[in-house]
């Protein structure tokens, strides 16, 4: 079987994430600590005690979800004799992607915080609270979606945001907008459309100043040629030369996630037939069972989780 890790996004956090595992694996109790050196305070202590509302913050959530993500791969290779190159691709759902880059060894865990903690920083400053947001548009095809958007866009900026998987889209922009986007796409009879509980319109044109800010840190950032390819979310294919990777990240900012043009093509082009979610929650792991008919997803959250995937790894060996 061809392995892919993959990396979840912002949403999946939750109080107590990688609390286990660092009680369980001193490398995983290592990367939270070189988290919380690189940000010069207690995030762990965030993570496993809360409150809930603080570690959702944009500038939280999205070094938290690394750190655990991080922390299942360290746990993986001390426990398990595990490594990345078990894989044959990594891939991360937006600020996952920083994930992949880290357990592939093209970012360092400290880089990887300090990044995070100012991406989150700028897409919050972005655009005034309020004034933009963000929506599901569920059981629909692209083309419906698109036609949505068009309608919206007489009232701003509207884009679609995430491509998730097979009827799970969301779109992004100015609020009034994306109001307008989700009336057209009821009254075209799409099923759902719903806005979202986010603090900020990611992925869209109007996140421009934290692409501009995440440009001028990125000139200096250290990044080397990944362990084993990254598929980024702009592309949607393998990256591994480190200027491309430095470009896209950018990209990403403003950019689509391409997540479900990933996920198929990782299971089709590349081969892959197992996927395993390397941090908190299962979101990813539900996509993928709506994305590509066969492919196993394991979510790897817990000691008794990843103690269950070495021993699958060890049987189909």
């Amino acid at each position: 079987m061809a392995l892919a890790f993959i990396f979840p996004g912002q949403g999946s956090q939750a109080v107590g994430m990688g609390r286990e595992l660092a009680e369980a694996f001193p490398a995983a109790r290592a990367v939270y600590e070189a988290v919380d050196a690189a940000l010069g305070e207690k995030l762990s202590a965030l993570i496993w005690d809360g409150p809930i509302e603080t570690l959702t913050l944009t500038q939280n959530a999205q070094p938290a979800l690394m750190a655990t993500s991080l922390a299942v791969m360290a746990a993986l290779k001390e426990g398990f004799g595990i490594e990345v190159t078990a894989a044959k691709f990594v891939a991360g759902h937006s600020l996952g992607e920083y994930s992949a880059l880290a357990a592939a060894g093209a970012l360092s865990i400290d880089d990887a915080a300090k990044l995070l903690r100012l991406r989150g920083q700028s897409m919050q400053k972005a655009v005034p609270v309020g004034q933009g947001a963000m929506a599901a548009i569920l059981g629909a095809e692209e083309a419906q979606v698109l036609k949505a958007v068009e309608a919206g866009s007489a009232a701003g900026v509207v884009q679609i945001a995430n491509d998730n998987a097979p009827g799970q889209i969301v779109i992004s922009g100015a609020k009034e907008a994306v109001e307008a986007a989700i009336e057209a796409a009821k009254a075209d009879g799409i099923r759902k459309a719903m806005l979202l509980p986010v603090s900020a319109p990611f992925h869209c044109t109007l996140m421009q100043p934290a692409a501009d800010a995440m440009a001028q840190v990125l000139k200096s950032a250290a990044i080397k040629a990944p362990a084993v390819p990254v598929i980024t979310n702009v592309t949607a294919g393998p990256v591994s030369d480190p200027e491309a990777i430095r470009a896209q990240l950018v990209e990403q900012v403003t950019g689509r996630v391409r997540w479900r043009e990933s996920v198929i093509w990782m299971a089709g082009e590349g081969g892959i037939d197992r996927f395993a979610e390397a941090g908190a929650g299962k979101v990813l792991s539900g996509m993928l069972k709506r994305t590509v008919d066969g492919a196993e997803g394991v979510a790897l959250n817990s000691p008794a989780d990843l103690e269950g995937f070495a021993a699958s790894l060890k049987g189909n060996a």
